[in-house]
This record gives C-alpha cells, sequence and structure tokens, in this order.
C-alpha cells in the first residue's frame, strides 16, 4: 500500500537557499475538483518525467498515494486539458541527513513557499530548520490541490488557515 508521512511548513526566508543540493521545475494539473475525496494529478518534472497519482488523506499526517509513469505526451495533453494547475521549482535540501523539500510556486501562487519532510513513522522526531516558520501539516486549504483551484492570490495563507480552524 502506498503510504506518505509528512510534515509541512510555511518558509520565513531565503536561509534555506545555501542547502539546496537539486532543484526541479513541476508542472502539475488535478483532474478533480474535491479536496475531501482522492485527488487525481498529473505532474511532469523538467519536461522529462511525468507521472499520475492517486492521492486522498488518511488524517493530517498520512496519505494514500500511488504514483505511476506515464507517457509525456499522455501528460501533456491531460495537464491541457485540467481546469486545475500549478507550477513550482522544488529544490532537495540534505538537512542533519534529513532530506527536505522547499516549493516555490509560481504565477498566481508565487508568494508561497512551502518545505515538506517525509517520515518513516507519525513518531518519527525531527529537527525543524530555523527558516521553516507555521506548521501547515494537515491544511486541506493549502494543499496543492487546493492551490490549483483557489490560487493563493485569491484568498491569503492567514484566510485558510482560519478555514481550518472553524
Amino acid at each position: 500500500m502506498g503510504i506518505e508521512i509528512e510534515r509541512r511548513f510555511l518558509v520565513e526566508n531565503e536561509d534555506w537557499k545555501s542547502q539546496a543540493i537539486l532543484s526541479e521545475d513541476f508542472s502539475q494539473a488535478y483532474l478533480n475538483s474535491s479536496v475531501d475525496e482522492w485527488a487525481t494529478r498529473v505532474r511532469i518534472i523538467d519536461n522529462k518525467k511525468a507521472y499520475i497519482t492517486l492521492k486522498s488523506s488518511l488524517n493530517e499526517l498520512i496519505n494514500y498515494e500511488f504514483e505511476y509513469s506515464i507517457p509525456i505526451k499522455d501528460a501533456i495533453e491531460l495537464i491541457q486539458l485540467s481546469k486545475y494547475k500549478i507550477t513550482k521549482t522544488r529544490y532537495q535540501l540534505k538537512i542533519n541527513k534529513e532530506n527536505w523539500v522547499v516549493d516555490l510556486f509560481d504565477g498566481s501562487n508565487s508568494s508561497l513557499k512551502i518545505a515538506e519532510i517525509e517520515l518513516n513513522s507519525e513518531s518519527e522526531q525531527i529537527q525543524i530548520p530555523s527558516w521553516c516558520g507555521q506548521e501547515i501539516t494537515g491544511i486541506k486549504s493549502l494543499s496543492n490541490a487546493s492551490l490549483a483551484k483557489t490560487p493563493i492570490s485569491k484568498l491569503s495563507v492567514k484566510d485558510r488557515i482560519k478555514i481550518q480552524e472553524e
């Protein structure tokens, strides 16, 4: 079974940049619009690799995730057909032997920077870098699927977090 355990944080400054070891450009689209059910995502990385992913939230920390390679021409067509799209650059970092990523969003989500770390278990302890701000793990309104449907330029981070708390 495909399980993803991750924690997510807003990025507060640029101090992480010196620790970046790789960057990749992502174009992705969502083929359905409900963030409360299974999300079907198509992703192209660096215009070279393409994937289709089925993802559903089990709880705030854990998602079911099944990802499969698909032909890039199919991914391009699916992204063109979708209404819900995002683009971002993902930076990979190695910090204290842990693999972190920082996503810098483009377009109507360009003010947003999110750091993520995948865990081996829910109880795994991590050192949170000083450049990480508020934890946003489990806030569906800040998921990539939600950002594709309603970009950050339409609803502030503060408003999205408020929605989650209600």
